[in-house]
Protein backbone atom coordinates (compact mmCIF):
# COMPACT_ATOMS: atom_id res chain seq x y z
CA UNK A 1 0.00 0.00 0.00
CA UNK A 2 2.91 2.13 0.72
CA UNK A 3 4.56 1.91 -2.61
CA UNK A 4 1.23 2.67 -4.63
CA UNK A 5 0.48 5.79 -2.37
CA UNK A 6 4.03 7.00 -3.53
CA UNK A 7 3.05 6.61 -7.12
CA UNK A 8 -0.10 8.13 -6.80
CA UNK A 9 1.62 11.31 -5.02
CA UNK A 10 4.06 11.60 -7.40
CA UNK A 11 0.72 11.05 -10.44
CA UNK A 12 -1.01 13.81 -8.51
CA UNK A 13 1.78 16.28 -7.74
CA UNK A 14 2.84 16.17 -11.37
CA UNK A 15 -1.16 16.84 -12.44
CA UNK A 16 -1.18 19.81 -10.00
CA UNK A 17 1.97 21.09 -11.41
CA UNK A 18 0.65 20.44 -14.98
CA UNK A 19 -2.57 22.23 -14.41
CA UNK A 20 -0.88 25.47 -12.90
CA UNK A 21 1.98 25.61 -15.51
CA UNK A 22 0.78 24.15 -18.63
CA UNK A 23 -2.92 24.04 -18.76
CA UNK A 24 -4.27 27.09 -16.63
CA UNK A 25 -2.17 29.85 -18.97
CA UNK A 26 -3.74 27.98 -22.31
CA UNK A 27 -6.96 28.14 -20.99
CA UNK A 28 -6.00 32.45 -19.98
CA UNK A 29 -3.54 33.49 -22.30
CA UNK A 30 -4.83 31.23 -25.33
CA UNK A 31 -8.28 30.92 -24.75
CA UNK A 32 -7.69 27.10 -25.00
CA UNK A 33 -10.22 25.55 -22.24
CA UNK A 34 -10.05 21.89 -23.49
CA UNK A 35 -7.01 21.06 -21.77
CA UNK A 36 -7.75 22.48 -18.56
CA UNK A 37 -10.94 20.55 -18.57
CA UNK A 38 -9.25 17.08 -19.29
CA UNK A 39 -6.54 17.23 -17.18
CA UNK A 40 -8.56 19.02 -15.01
CA UNK A 41 -10.51 15.56 -14.61
CA UNK A 42 -7.77 13.68 -14.16
CA UNK A 43 -6.29 15.67 -11.06
CA UNK A 44 -9.39 16.15 -9.34
CA UNK A 45 -10.16 11.86 -9.59
CA UNK A 46 -6.37 11.68 -8.64
CA UNK A 47 -6.58 14.14 -5.16
CA UNK A 48 -9.62 12.31 -4.44
CA UNK A 49 -7.77 9.14 -4.40
CA UNK A 50 -4.71 10.93 -2.56
CA UNK A 51 -6.88 11.46 0.54
CA UNK A 52 -8.53 8.16 0.37
CA UNK A 53 -5.54 6.17 0.43
CA UNK A 54 -3.25 9.04 2.50
CA UNK A 55 -6.36 8.09 5.38
CA UNK A 56 -5.59 4.11 4.81
CA UNK A 57 -1.97 4.68 4.48
CA UNK A 58 -2.15 6.68 7.90
CA UNK A 59 -3.84 3.86 9.82
CA UNK A 60 -1.72 1.12 8.40
CA UNK A 61 1.31 2.93 9.86
CA UNK A 62 -0.20 4.23 12.51
CA UNK A 63 0.81 7.61 11.92
CA UNK A 64 -0.24 10.79 14.41
CA UNK A 65 -2.63 12.97 13.38
CA UNK A 66 -0.58 15.67 13.25
CA UNK A 67 1.20 13.56 10.33
CA UNK A 68 -1.83 13.25 8.64
CA UNK A 69 -2.66 16.85 8.63
CA UNK A 70 0.24 17.01 7.19
CA UNK A 71 0.41 14.86 4.19
CA UNK A 72 -3.37 15.81 3.70
CA UNK A 73 -1.94 19.83 3.40
CA UNK A 74 0.37 18.96 1.09
CA UNK A 75 -1.76 17.64 -1.52
CA UNK A 76 -2.89 21.45 -1.91
CA UNK A 77 0.93 22.92 -2.08
CA UNK A 78 3.18 23.02 -5.61
CA UNK A 79 5.56 20.64 -5.05
CA UNK A 80 4.35 19.29 -1.54
CA UNK A 81 3.85 16.05 -2.74
CA UNK A 82 7.20 15.37 -3.60
CA UNK A 83 8.24 16.17 -0.39
CA UNK A 84 5.76 14.63 1.65
CA UNK A 85 6.73 11.58 -0.88
CA UNK A 86 10.40 12.00 0.48
CA UNK A 87 10.10 12.57 4.07
CA UNK A 88 7.11 10.25 5.00
CA UNK A 89 7.31 6.88 2.57
CA UNK A 90 10.91 6.86 2.21
CA UNK A 91 11.62 2.88 2.37
CA UNK A 92 13.78 3.54 5.44
CA UNK A 93 11.07 5.61 7.54
CA UNK A 94 8.39 2.95 7.31
CA UNK A 95 7.49 -0.97 7.27
CA UNK A 96 7.28 -2.74 4.53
Amino acid sequence: MNKFFKYLAITEGYSFLLILFVTMPLKYLAAMPMPNKIIGMAHGVLFLSYIVVAILVAQLNKWSFKTLLIVLAMSVVPFGTFWMEEKYLNDDQVKA
